[in-house]
């Protein structure tokens, strides 16, 4: 059998490493490492200014895309004025993702959205976000410390991806980030909720197809099945091809 090619779209970010000190594609290696755990190849993705004319050529070398976390999302993507307190944004980034999402939706090439990547998939297809939970919520309930994974728990729609993926209808995540859904993408559903605020934690497209955000950190929890799901789906595919 033929390991299914995983493309993960790497973060742009200012990073210092030995005497460096420049702007780097980079990704934590916890992606690539569930990827390669669950029977899958590894391919990091930079962003390319010339994918809007040619999403294909990257899609037609991979079985399965996934959208990474990272920083936030530029607010004019999704036709909205900057928060005050949204962070720093790379156009080229945001471009090269969303042009790749929605080819690979359209395709019905398996997709998943980690954290901003569940943010992006959403943009993508149309949706906007929230650009300070805080705000809304109240609290910094999901927002922890630089560095940090704060847990929490989400209940799941019975029968839903989401909830196939994960195993059950329950499951406890790893969690960092500041936005979030605001209003739904064409499609999409959301079928996870934070537990006890209700603030939505993943999103999906009703049908056969593979097409999933989840705003929490699967790949930073060994226990968790949902990388898993999505190399599975891409394998189902390199089988019917």
């Amino acid at each position: 059998m033929t390991e299914p090619a995983v493309g993960i779209c790497a973060a742009v970010e200012q990073a210092r490493w030995a005497v460096w000190d420049a702007t780097a594609t980079l990704l934590p290696i916890s992606y690539s490492r569930e990827v390669q755990r669950a029977g899958g190849i590894a391919w990091l993705m930079p962003p390319d200014r010339a994918v809007p004319d040619h999403p294909d050529d990257w899609l037609d070398r991979i079985d399965a895309l996934v959208l990474a976390g990272g920083g936030d999302i530029l607010p004019a993507s999704y036709g909205a004025e900057p928060d005050p307190l949204t962070g720093r944004t790379w156009p080229d980034r945001d471009n090269f993702e969303i042009t790749l999402a929605r080819r690979a939706v359209e395709r019905r090439m398996p997709v998943l959205g980690i954290c901003r990547g569940m943010q992006l998939l959403n943009v993508a297809l149309g949706g906007s976000l929230d650009q300070h939970l805080p705000d809304r919520l109240g609290s910094e309930r999901h927002l922890r410390s630089p560095g940090e994974f704060g847990e929490h728990e989400v209940r799941l729609e019975p029968g839903s991806l989401a909830a196939r993926s994960v195993g059950g209808e329950t499951t406890v995540v790893k969690s960092h980030h500041h936005q979030g859904i605001d209003r739904l993408g064409d499609g999409l559903v959301a079928s996870g909720w934070a537990i006890p605020d209700d603030l939505v934690e993943a999103i999906e497209l009703p049908g056969e197809a593979y097409a999933l955000g989840v705003l929490w950190h699967p790949e930073e929890d060994e226990a968790s099945r949902v990388i898993t799901s999505l190399v599975e789906a891409a394998g189902v595919k390199v089988e019917a091809s």
